[in-house]
């Protein structure tokens, strides 16, 4: 037997789709292929994403999930490295999930949560109005990497973002709710390179050997893309949850293969789509189902395409 590295389980409660890429669909096989043992708990299966003009499935019940993750439990079984959890649209569910993520954390203190605080974009919420308590008191400050979009971070901190300062300001904030990485994964703040790229920063404390903290604070300008994906924020939070487990102190370059995966599976999804489109026609949903099996390779190893700048 050969020294093996101890393999890294990931707990991941999303939706699951039939046809397609969400959820679960877009986490497990990226995190499978960098070497993730992953566990899924489907919140929703669904026959395909809700973008399309017809769809049909179940939801699964808080107690169902708890009946779940109790099967898991008697079979002692419940050691996990990460837990990973995007979309929810049920109060009872998330406050489940919380307190699984707590009972795990409890077996596991070393245990990290990746949470996708999915609230709403561009000023409206398209969650109910009463997930946003729970997040804010209740997952926030149980997790330990977020990925909010500018609006999800302007909600959870009540400050607004108009400049990078108040950007700094607000994952400072967030920090003290609980996470120690944070990235805003969109925002409106221009970005130096005009109006083809948009800006996402990035902020992680990080506690040296003698105890004392630093915080390591990223900007990235990325690339506008003119189409409307599904699944991009639930690859990109899989992706930044193994990027920081191979760079645990380096949020820059987490972030940059992060970013450069997304960059990679976007754009073949875009070629593809548009080709098999036809020319002057607008991509349909299943034309637009991001290319993920194809993309094995960048997921692997990405050429890097966004540098990150250290604020």
């Amino acid at each position: 037997m050969g020294t093996h590295e101890r393999e890294c389980r990931v707990l991941s409660i999303q939706s699951h789709v039939v046809r397609g890429y969400v959820g679960n669909k877009s986490a497990s096989f990226p995190l499978q292929v960098l070497g993730f043992e992953v566990d899924s708990i489907n919140s929703v299966q669904f026959s395909n994403h809700t973008g399309y003009t017809h769809w049909k499935g179940q939801v699964l019940t808080a107690d169902e999930l708890h009946v779940l993750y109790e099967g898991i439990k008697l079979n002692n079984v419940n050691h996990y490295d990460y837990v990973l959890t995007g979309y929810t649209r049920d109060t009872s569910f998330l406050e489940m999930v919380v307190d699984i993520v707590k009972e795990l954390k409890r077996a596991n203190p070393k245990l990290v949560y990746v949470c996708d605080p999915v609230l709403g974009d561009h000023g409206s919420m398209y969650v109910p109005e009463n997930l946003y308590p729970v997040y804010k008191n209740k997952v926030v400050p149980v997790a330990d990497i977020i990925t909010p979009n500018q609006f999800e971070a302007e909600l959870l901190t009540g400050k607004n973002i108009s400049t990078e300062k108040d950007a700094v300001e607000v994952m400072d904030l967030l920090h003290k709710m609980g996470p120690d990485t944070v990235v805003i994964t969109s925002s409106d703040l221009p970005s130096h390179r005009g109006d083809r790229f948009l800006v996402a920063l990035g902020s992680q404390r990080t506690v040296k050997a003698d105890g004392s903290r630093t915080t390591q604070r990223i900007r990235m300008e990325i690339p506008k893309v003119d189409a409307v994906f599904v699944g991009t924020g639930d690859l990109f939070a899989a992706m930044l949850l193994a990027w920081t487990h191979h760079h645990p102190n380096d949020l820059k370059t987490a972030c940059e293969k992060t970013v450069s995966v997304m960059h990679h599976v976007i754009q073949r999804t875009i070629s593809y789509a548009y080709e098999i489109a036809g020319p002057g026609r607008r991509p349909t949903p299943a034309q637009l189902e991001l290319r993920m099996v194809q993309s094995k390779a960048d997921i692997e190893n990405p050429a890097i395409v966004v540098d990150a700048t250290v604020l």
